[in-house]
């Protein structure tokens, strides 16, 4: 029953990644945290891992067959996505766990705010 309920997790994130344009990890972090009671180092890792082959591959591709993507600067993103994945994932295993989890929120309030106002 677990692993339906995983599936439904990444269905949903899935749903608002596509729909909304965010990164499914702002859904699976917080759910894998509060729901399924993962530390935040183990949220995050499973949240990158889950994401490496489809992280919105066909939500992409649609929005590129509807003219919305511009490939240069996608292109530009993901080279210091990749660079800057490393760095933070590295930066980010020293740093206690709980710290990481108030900086997490933290980040989602400042850019819900900022969407808000």
């Amino acid at each position: 029953m677990i692993n339906i309920a995983y599936l439904f997790l990444g269905l949903v994130s899935g749903i608002a990644s596509g729909f909304l344009g965010i990164g499914g990890a702002s859904i699976m972090i917080p759910a894998l945290v509060f729901i399924f009671h993962f530390s935040q180092h183990q949220a995050q890792g499973t949240s990158l891992a889950a994401m490496i082959l489809p992280i919105g591959l066909l939500a992409a591709i649609t929005y590129y067959r509807a003219g919305h993507v511009n490939l240069k600067i996608a292109g530009l993103i993901a080279l210091g996505f990749f660079i800057g994945g490393f760095i933070g994932s590295t930066f980010a295993q020293p740093v206690d766990g709980a710290l990481l989890k108030k900086l997490f929120g933290f980040f989602l309030i400042v850019i819900g705010l900022k969407y808000l106002f």
